[in-house]
């Protein structure tokens, strides 16, 4: 990531403070790991959203492949429940912010708000993939036999 997790909290902290009815806010990788939230959030609650958000993505990204048009990406998703909206953008390569509001909050503020942070700041909410430790190239050993063909 090219910003540090500071910088975005406190960016994420701005969201709320021009989003009226926003409670929180998380920027969360493709696979759900939290990268930084707001201050109201606590690192328990924040895992926890994590996991929702990226769950939530994954099933929204399933619908896009069988239903939308073959290209199989989400831009947005948005949950009504009792007590709350859940709003989930795409940030920028491999992350999503999450934002709960409260069940009366101008849904339609709330994503335009998170698509302006978005459009401002989306090479800098970019997650690397995460790269996982691969075996060793195993090379022959077997004698090389100069002039023989293998058919």
């Amino acid at each position: 990531m090219t910003a540090s997790a500071t910088q975005l909290g406190w960016l994420l902290e701005q969201l709320l403070v021009r989003t009226p009815r926003a409670r929180h806010a998380l920027l969360l990788s493709g696979d759900g790991l939290k990268i930084c939230h707001t201050a109201g959030l606590s690192a328990d609650s924040a895992d926890q959203l994590a996991a929702i958000a990226a769950g939530m993505q994954s099933l929204s990204h399933g619908a896009s492949v069988e239903f939308g048009d073959a290209r199989g990406g989400v831009r947005q998703s948005m949950t009504e429940f009792y007590g709350g909206i859940l709003f989930i953008v795409e940030a920028g390569v491999g992350t999503h912010i999450a934002v709960v509001a409260a069940e009366d909050a101008d849904a339609g503020l709330v994503g335009f708000q998170m698509r302006e942070l978005v459009e401002q700041l989306g090479e800098h909410l970019a997650a690397a993939p995460r790269v996982t430790a691969t075996a060793p190239r195993v090379t022959s050993t077997a004698p090389r036999v100069s002039g023989a063909s293998v058919s």
